[in-house]
C-alpha cells in the first residue's frame, strides 16, 4: 500500500520548462537528463513493486533529519519485522568496480558511491528511528533499475539488487509473514510527519530572468510553442492535441508561479506569460475561480 505518493522533483519541473524556455547549455541539458532519468527509474520502480501480493507500508521519496544532517529516502518499505529503505540508480551502460569505487567503463570516471549513499542512510535513519522508540531492524538496498546496466567486477555484496534479480527480491518479501499491527501505522505516521515537505533544492540551477524567457503556452504533450484556440479548446498545430483553455491557462499561471515565486500574479501577467493567446476575460475568469484575491482595483493579485 502506498501511504506517500512520489512526486516530480521541483528541480525536474524548473529544468524541463526553462528546457522549452530558453537554451541550456551542454553542461545544463545533461543536468536535466540525469536528473529525467533518475526519476524514471524511481517510477519504474514503483511500478515493479506493485507486484507485491504481501500487506506492506510503502512511503516514496521521504526527507528527514536525523542528527543534525538531511537524508533522502527514495522508497522506504515497512514490513512486519524489517524496515527496508532502497536506494534507486537508473544508470545505463557498462560501469566496474574497483577498489570499493564504482567507475564508467566509456570514461574511467569515477561515480558517486551508491553503497556510501545506502550506508549513510542506514545510520541516520536507525538513530532517528530510536530516538522516537522505535526497534524495529533495518536492511537497505541498492536498486540498479535499468535493465541494460551492467557492472564488471561486481562486489558480492546482498544489499546489491540489479535488474533480473528484482523479481527474486519481491518474492523474497512476499514470503515474509505479513501481519502488521498499529505499531506499523505509528511508524508511518511517524514518518509522514517527519518528512520535510519544503525540499531544499540540492542542484544548482541556471541563471534565469523573466524577459529572457520565451513567453506563450507549450502543448503538454510536445512542448511546441505552435498552438490555436478553437471553440474553447486550445489545439498544438504540431502533434494535434487538444487541451481545454482553462486548464491550459492554469497549467501556465502554475509554471510561472514555478519559475518566480515571488512574482505577483495579475491579469495582465498572466496575458504577457501567455502570449496574447488568450483573452483577458478567461484569464480574469480562470484566476478568480482557482486563487484568492488580494488588493482592489490595478493593484489587485492573485496568491
Amino acid at each position: 500500500m502506498f501511504l506517500k505518493e512520489r512526486k516530480e522533483p521541483v528541480e525536474l519541473l524548473i529544468l524541463r520548462s526553462l528546457n522549452n524556455r530558453m537554451n541550456l547549455t551542454a553542461n545544463e541539458q545533461q543536468q536535466y537528463s540525469n536528473i529525467k532519468k533518475g526519476y524514471e527509474g524511481e517510477v519504474h520502480f514503483d511500478s515493479v513493486i506493485t507486484r507485491l501480493s504481501s500487506n506492506i507500508l510503502i512511503l516514496n521519496d521521504l526527507l528527514l533529519e536525523s542528527n543534525h544532517s538531511i537524508f533522502q529516502i527514495d522508497s522506504l518499505l515497512i514490513t512486519q519485522d524489517l524496515i527496508i529503505p532502497c536506494e534507486i540508480k537508473n544508470h545505463e551502460g557498462n560501469y566496474y568496480y574497483q577498489n570499493e569505487n564504482f567507475y564508467a567503463c566509456t570514461t574511467n570516471r569515477e561515480i558517486t558511491n551508491p553503497l556510501h549513499q545506502l550506508n549513510r542512510i542506514e545510520t541516520l535513519l536507525t538513530h532517528f528511528l530510536h530516538k522516537h522508540g522505535f526497534k524495529l531492524p533495518i536492511k537497505g538496498y541498492l536498486h540498479f533499475i535499468h535493465p541494460e546496466f551492467f557492472l564488471y567486477q561486481a562486489p558480492k555484496n546482498e544489499k546489491v539488487i540489479f535488474y533480473p534479480q528484482l523479481n527474486h527480491f519481491l518474492k523474497n518479501i512476499d514470503r515474509q509473514l505479513a501481519n502488521l499491527t498499529k505499531r506499523h501505522d505509528q511508524l508511518a505516521n511517524l514518518l509522514l510527519d517527519a518528512h520535510i515537505k519544503k525540499s531544499p533544492i540540492s542542484t544548482r540551477l541556471p541563471s534565469y530572468q523573466y524577459d529572457n524567457l520565451k513567453k506563450g503556452i507549450h502543448c503538454n504533450v510536445c512542448h511546441s510553442f505552435q498552438m490555436t484556440i478553437l471553440n474553447r479548446k486550445i489545439i498544438c498545430e504540431q502533434c494535434g492535441n487538444l487541451e481545454n483553455t482553462h486548464a491550459a491557462v492554469l497549467r501556465s499561471v502554475e509554471e510561472l508561479k514555478l519559475l518566480f515565486p515571488n512574482m505577483k500574479i495579475t491579469v495582465a501577467t498572466i496575458f504577457d506569460w501567455c502570449q496574447f493567446i488568450v483573452a483577458k476575460k478567461v484569464i480574469s475568469k480562470v484566476l478568480n475561480k482557482n486563487y484568492k484575491i488580494s488588493g482592489f482595483g490595478q493593484w489587485a493579485y492573485y496568491e
